[in-house]
């Protein structure tokens, strides 16, 4: 009594064939002795038919919702008024001649069944707590077993596709030590070294550099990364990356590898075709066209300069700031908004780091709203505006008022409900490769301490620091960040210099990253690479509302594991093996 087919793959042309069927009873109905049970298994869903005198009655007559059962029958044709054509398998059913129950099963906290059967799922209302604590349940549901399918396929051509490209694939390790990647690291303390810690790698980074070095030359690795930060949608603190890194190339390589790469994923995994090659937008563009540098590029409303507009109108709270070094970008609004929406909108700025969003309206009456009489109708209109629009401003720092008027450009297109659909790929380039920490007062890296900058750049690392550019790049689609990477620094002194830079003494420099500056004395090729965030790819390609929703087996939010009840305090044994003690 081995299963012979999936519930769900059985199709008229199995009819007259002898069957066994082992799976879960997603619906049973007892039609006045006549029982029929919706088997289903990952594949789908079979209609089993039990007649009154079968041998298999007295089972299918005990059986109730998520038991666990083994069916042996005759595959038979429907009659043509009894056909369910929402189901692959709804021209035929089986006749029950054997039903064994192989478990039972209490009432799961939330229905399952409905999902297949191409009925409104009522798990989705439910709160993602009870989801979570029951989430071998949660996955039994047909939405979240497509998307661990989804999961499967990609991963699937990801292999085939860098198998056939040359890519060897490698194994980095968990346990390896700290060292500074942006994020706090989960440390492990060691038992048989008292007082010394592992920490779980931020990303395989140094190790794949060093891959480089032995002469790997093209590497890849479905890579397990963990990150002890604040948690969002769209992060978890141990998460799933493609990464890659190839030797002797240049960005173009890496460009041009990973976009045939994303087209064969999402031609196995979707059937769909992307046009080549993807955009490429210099990170200065992005920010100044859509104040962000992960663009969402599927609709407009671009930003645009306004420094003219104001420098010579009266309104002096911009003028300081155009004075002062700032800059005024400015957004249009293709209607006219009400002062509830303004007012959201500007929230949204203030959220964001504005000081606030100045705006005008402008129609065949003239000017109107709070500008008004600082602004010229004709230099406005020469702006750009026209009747019926209202324009909105923001004066600031210029990464502070990019930034905050790109928010505003996100929450006025879900105001307008402007359509947004498609794949759209872009690559943003050349970003810098420091920004000014004002807190710390110190130049930090953008990306990571290990990015080369332009040749000709170099010489600035002296003289102008914010204006080297990296040779860094990030794969965006649909206004998120999906990838990013860069040609690494293979040079000991300009790493050295780099770090010097970044005000790391070469003492401490030497001590965390002794082991990789020794592998950089020994050949080693140019080289850069990326790396893909899988999860934030699979919740876009899968319309998910959260990465959490392409985890099997994630966290809430909050960091916690409501199905284990992690994290959980240990054992005083276990910590005094450590050599470690709770401090209150």
């Amino acid at each position: 009594m081995k299963r012979t087919h999936y519930c769900g793959s059985l199709r008229k042309e199995n009819t007259g064939q002898k069957v066994v069927l082992e799976g879960w009873v997603n619906r049973r109905r007892d039609l006045g002795g006549l029982i029929f049970i919706d088997l289903r298994d990952r594949e789908g869903l079979v209609q089993v038919v039990v007649d009154p005198d079968s041998p298999a009655y007295a089972a299918a007559d005990a059986a109730r919702g998520e038991y666990v059962l083994r069916v042996s029958g005759i595959v038979r044709e429907r009659p043509a008024e009894q056909i369910n054509e929402q189901l692959a398998s709804g021209e035929i059913e089986v006749v029950a001649e054997s039903l064994e129950i192989l478990n039972e099963a209490e009432t799961p906290p939330f229905a399952i069944d409905a999902s297949w059967r191409g009925e409104e799922d009522p798990a989705e209302r439910v709160s993602e707590d009870l989801r979570l604590k029951y989430r071998y349940l949660d996955l039994r549901r047909r939405g979240m077993l497509d998307r661990l399918r989804l999961r499967h396929r990609v991963i699937k051509a990801i292999w085939d596709f860098l198998h056939a490209e040359g890519f060897i694939q490698v194994e980095t390790p968990f346990l390896t030590r700290s060292t500074p990647e942006g994020a706090r690291d989960f440390l492990v303390p060691s038992r048989l070294e008292p007082g010394k810690f592992y920490a779980l790698p931020q990303s395989p980074q140094l190790f794949k550099q060093m891959l480089m070095v032995a002469g790997v030359d093209r590497y890849f690795q479905i890579a397990r990364c963990f990150r002890d930060e604040d948690l969002r949608a769209d992060r978890q603190p141990d998460f799933t990356q493609l990464d890659m890194e190839m030797s002797f190339v240049d960005q173009e390589d890496i460009w041009e590898l990973n976009e045939r790469l994303v087209a064969h994923v999402f031609k196995e995994a979707l059937g769909v075709e992307l046009p080549l090659p993807f955009p490429r937008l210099p990170y200065s563009e992005a920010m100044e066209r859509y104040g962000a540098d992960k663009p969402d590029t599927r609709f407009g409303l671009e930003l645009r300069p306004a420094d003219e507009l104001f420098a010579s109108s009266g309104f002096n709270a911009f003028k300081s700031v155009l004075e002062s070094g700032g800059v005024v970008r400015g957004l249009l609004a293709p209607a006219s908004l009400s002062r509830k929406q303004l007012a959201a909108l500007e929230e949204t700025a203030k959220r964001h780091g504005a000081k606030g969003l100045a705006w005008v309206k402008i129609g065949p009456d003239g000017l109107s709203g709070p500008l008004a009489k600082f602004l010229e109708e004709a230099a406005l209109r020469g702006w750009g505006a026209v009747d019926g629009q209202t324009a909105l401003f923001v004066a600031d720092r210029w990464n502070v008022a990019l930034e905050a008027l790109g928010q505003v450009r996100l929450a006025l297109a879900d105001m307008l409900n402007v359509e947004r659909s498609g794949w759209n790929f872009l690559w943003v380039v050349d970003f810098p490769l420091l920004e000014w920490d004002s807190d710390q007062e110190l130049w930090t890296y953008m990306h990571h301490p290990f990015t080369s900058p332009y040749e000709e750049d170099i010489p600035l690392l002296d003289s102008d620091p914010g204006k080297v550019r990296a040779r860094a790049y990030d794969l965006v689609l649909n206004g998120s960040e999906v990838g990013g990477g860069s040609i690494r620094i293979h040079r000991i002194e300009l790493q050295k210099k780099m770090f010097q830079v970044l005000g790391i003494p070469a003492e401490e420099a030497e001590e965390k990253f002794g082991f990789f500056l020794e592998a950089l004395r020994y050949g080693a090729p140019p080289h850069g690479g990326i790396a893909w965030g899988l999860d934030r790819f699979l919740a876009l390609m899968s319309d998910a509302g959260s990465i959490r929703d392409v985890i099997p087996f994630p966290k809430t939010q909050s960091g916690r594991d409501p199905l284990t009840n992690a994290p959980a305090p240990v054992s005083e044994e276990q910590l005094a093996e450590l050599h470690l003690k709770i401090v209150e």
